[in-house]
């Protein structure tokens, strides 16, 4: 039986991160953005007190694009979706399991959310941050790591939230999870980067040997095309097999401009450096478009959905309209994650292939990059985007000292290069064998001292949201 547990405190804060180049998706450019932390405390039954710890980006325009917010209003709405989160939990007083815990509160937070124009992706960051904080302390409090906890299933995870599943489905699927030692890097292209050349998309100072890749779009099959083809000719002077997949975040307006650009894929012999080592198409549609919108015959290539992942049953509807996969984030809920791996285990099984990927929303070196890459090792994903050691300068904005605690932790996972601790890829691979330390997979926790506390969110109107 899963251990129980009582919250007794959550404390939030938050450090400012330069970006070392713009990272351009969908209509939105980001040079820097403040990274959330959380502390939590609880009470686990028999155990006593431990603390633990999560930390993720408050990342501009991509939880809530619409045109009326500024990036700093989406800011604000995930400041405001964590201190609504910390009241609902803190309110659960009884013992439960972790994930007892969750199921009980993801409901009131989208409700109360709801309340205050924050749509419902923006409105799970907040329990998505707390749940990992509080997984990390259940695991430290019980001596166990993050693989075999969740082996043993120690956070309780079943099916309550998930009615097309069993709870044996679930159990039987963490039995079975088996850590990845190592995890290819996906290597993000963004809409401002450079493709030829020096710093281009083929040059091994930027892509850090990658043989996966993944290629924004802005939502115009004409320029997506052209771009493409000058993608493709870089990716074919890299003398290896390679592997891409496209993201449009949401700027598809809708099946006919997709359709161009996927006859634009079959049908033009200088796209096919592209279209023969095309692995997925992620997320081409704006969300609300998505869900009312079958692929129908485009249904011959593999899309996911993740932007429109915002619910548990966003899965089997995505399923229902043709997709065949869907995206696994940290910030999107841990458990949601390890449900929709289930299913896909399970749907993949009965016939068709179906599948969860690892997308990243610029997970920093330290907690939030160790965190997402074990949960990606845990389920089975074998090539994670990873676009925090491109777009950010190894730890920035972290205290040395604090960022050396962390290579002395993670010898594996981190590397001093040019005079800074940064993220150590080996020939193309993250290796994992150091997120096997007691707790979610790390060995060490922030230097809270040199943190501030989450900025004071101001008011956001309901009518500018609406």
């Amino acid at each position: 039986m899963a251990p129980r547990l009582a919250i007794r405190d959550i404390a939030f804060f938050e450090r400012p991160v330069a970006f070392a180049r713009p990272f351009r998706f969908g209509s939105v450019v980001v040079t820097a953005a403040p990274q959330a932390f959380v502390l939590v405390e609880i009470e686990v039954e028999g155990k006593g007190r431990a603390a633990g710890a999560s930390a993720e980006f408050l990342a501009p325009k991509w939880f809530d694009k619409r045109p009326a917010l500024t990036p700093e209003e989406t800011v604000e709405e995930l400041r405001h979706s964590l201190l609504i989160a910390r009241e609902i939990y803190l309110s659960h007083k009884a013992f439960d399991t972790a994930f007892g815990l969750h199921a009980a509160c993801i409901a009131h937070q989208a409700k109360h959310c709801g309340k205050e124009g924050i749509p419902p992706l923006a409105a799970a960051y907040g329990p998505a941050e707390i749940d990992k904080a509080i997984l990390d302390a259940l695991l430290r409090a019980t001596s166990t790591t993050f693989f075999d906890g969740m082996a043993q299933n120690v956070a309780g995870i079943d099916a309550r939230l998930s009615r097309d599943l069993a709870d044996g489905d679930i159990e039987q699927f963490l039995g079975r999870s088996k850590r990845l030692e190592r995890v290819a890097v996906r290597h993000t292209v963004g809409l401002d980067d450079i493709i030829e050349g020096e710093g281009g998309v083929a040059d091994p100072g930027q892509n850090a040997g990658a043989r996966y890749f993944k290629l924004k779009l802005n939502g115009d099959p004409v320029h997506d095309a052209d771009r493409l083809i000058r993608i493709g000719r870089q990716l074919a002077t890299l003398g290896r097999d390679y592997k891409v997949t496209l993201d449009a975040n949401e700027q598809y307006a809708d099946l006919s401009a997709l359709a161009a650009l996927a006859d634009r894929l079959d049908r033009d012999s200088a796209l096919q450096p592209i279209a023969s080592n095309l692995l997925y198409i992620e997320q081409p549609m704006p969300r609300d478009i998505t869900r009312r919108s079958p692929l129908g015959p485009l249904a011959r290539r593999d899309f996911i959905v993740d932007e429109a992942d915002d619910s548990y049953d966003a899965f089997p509807a995505a399923r229902a309209l043709g997709y065949r996969g869907i995206s696994s984030k940290s910030c999107k809920g841990i458990y949601k994650a390890i449900v929709n791996a289930t299913r896909a285990a399970k749907w993949s099984a009965e016939g068709a292939s179906y599948f969860v990927a690892s997308e990243d929303l610029t997970c920093q070196p330290g907690l939030p990059v160790q965190q997402d890459l074990a949960l990606g090792a845990l389920i089975g994903i074998a090539h994670a985007e990873r676009n925090g050691h491109h777009y950010v300068d190894g730890f920035a904005g972290t205290p040395v000292a604090e960022a050396e605690r962390f290579l002395a932790a993670h010898p594996d996972l981190y590397e001093r290069h040019g005079g800074k601790v940064r993220l150590a890829i080996h020939d193309g691979d993250l290796l994992t064998g150091s997120l096997t330390a007691p707790g979610f997979a790390s060995a060490v926790h922030p230097d809270w001292s040199t943190i501030a506390p989450l900025a004071r969110p101001k008011t956001i109107l309901k009518e500018q949201t609406a």
